[in-house]
């Protein structure tokens, strides 16, 4: 009996697997399909957030993957299409966003970050070293000092 069950639940686990939709799509040519597939990886999924269009499997993502390779198909230009969508879903659905006065911060906050940084290290350094030079070595007075004290202890 617990073998029939166990046969039951692997049939019914292997005919979930096998249900699962897989997306094909007929192009004139292998340059159509790469331009697709290419621009279905540069799309970012809006629901996902973390996966682009070509590896989400998120119904959204579904759709546009569907509306890119249509827009392909029809001969837009991958500018055109990227735009479409970037009109549609904003900077957001982009991988790498234009560089343009919205996005600037975004492409030189990690240079202005790594040029701050190297001059407050290059600041606390010369400090540091400005800062020994400056301290003093022992004077003969309190050396002569610091031995009678050293004397009278013992």
């Amino acid at each position: 009996m617990r073998k029939l069950v166990i046969a039951a639940c692997g049939m019914v686990w292997a005919a979930l697997v096998a249900a699962s939709p897989i997306d094909t799509y007929q192009f004139n040519d292998e340059q159509h399909r790469e331009r697709a597939q290419s621009l279905a990886a540069e799309l970012r999924c809006p629901q996902c957030q973390n996966q682009n269009l070509h590896d989400s499997n998120s119904p959204i993502a579904m759709d546009m993957r569907l509306q890119v390779y249509d827009m392909v198909g029809e001969g837009m230009s991958n500018d055109e299409i990227v735009t479409y969508f970037t009109d549609r879903y904003g900077d957001f659905v982009r991988y790498r966003p234009a560089f343009d006065s919205r996005t600037m911060v975004l492409w030189l906050g990690p240079v202005a970050f790594f040029v701050l940084g190297g001059i407050g290290a290059f600041i606390f350094v010369r400090r540091l070293r400005t800062q020994s030079a400056a301290v003093e070595g022992v004077s003969a007075e309190d050396k002569a000092k610091l031995d009678a004290l050293l004397k009278d202890q013992k």
